[in-house]
């Protein structure tokens, strides 16, 4: 049985191909076209398909997609394995349900601590009666390289690299130092904020820059750049 799993985010249109349970493969789309979606579409023959996206995309897809394999898009109406009493469930994220759900998946019955890397971070808790309480949202990486480039007059726009000093010595290391390294000290501060009011919970970090982000944390943590789709595979299953 062959799902496919798409993730529409701010800064990447990206897919990924799971055969039953196992993950095959994860892949980027350079556009979010119906002629895109239809060639893949021919190319993955997929028995199920799940759209999670936080941008206006081509509502043609969604019907291709319903056309051809067993579609479910991804929303506030979605059965979920988990609730959310929170005061406006229908302003949560898709991608942030996607990844708490996986949480749940892996973690039930435990607290769960989900840090989403991204254009935004995001931080999702979950209890152990499989209760989303809600979290915190602040800018990501890109959004913080880029923010120094636009709000200032003589600052450049660079590009993250993980190889840098905890002193800088130019504006480039300086500047890697105090976005990356701050955004690694604002992850410890929240989890060690979280551990003040709850003694024993779990702390999942995923998005495509987790692994790097993971050997500056203090903090123990479950680090998987792949969890959105694994939470996507699983409403999947849950919704058919």
């Amino acid at each position: 049985m062959v799902t496919l799993c798409f993730d529409f985010g701010n800064t990447r249109l990206k897919y990924a191909v799971f055969n039953n349970r196992e993950m095959l493969y994860e892949k980027v789309l350079h556009e979010a076209s119906p002629q895109s979606i239809q060639e893949l579409l021919q190319s993955v023959h997929p028995d199920k398909s799940i759209l999670s996206s936080v941008i206006d995309h081509d509502k043609k897809i969604e019907a291709l997609l319903a056309e051809q394999s067993s579609f479910h898009l991804l929303s506030n109406t979605t059965r979920l394995p988990f609730t959310a009493p929170v005061s406006k469930p229908e302003t949560i994220g898709a991608d942030r349900l996607a990844i708490s759900a996986a949480a749940v998946e892996f973690f039930p019955g435990k607290h769960n601590l989900v840090i989403g890397l991204g254009t935004c971070i995001t931080y999702n808790f979950i209890n152990r009666q499989n209760q989303f309480l809600g979290g915190g949202i602040s800018p990501g990486m890109e959004m913080r390289l880029k923010s120094l480039r636009d709000y200032t007059a003589k600052l450049p726009l660079i590009k993250a690299d993980w190889n840098f000093p905890l002193i800088g010595y130019d504006t480039r290391t300086n500047i890697t130092s105090g976005v990356i390294l701050g955004m690694a000290k604002e992850i410890d501060g929240i989890i060690d904020a979280y551990s003040e009011r709850y003694s024993n919970f779990n702390v999942l970090l995923t998005g495509g820059d987790s692994l790097y982000f993971a050997q500056l944390l203090k903090n123990k943590i479950f680090a998987d750049p792949h969890l959105i789709y694994k939470g996507l595979y699983a409403i999947s299953e849950y919704n058919n």
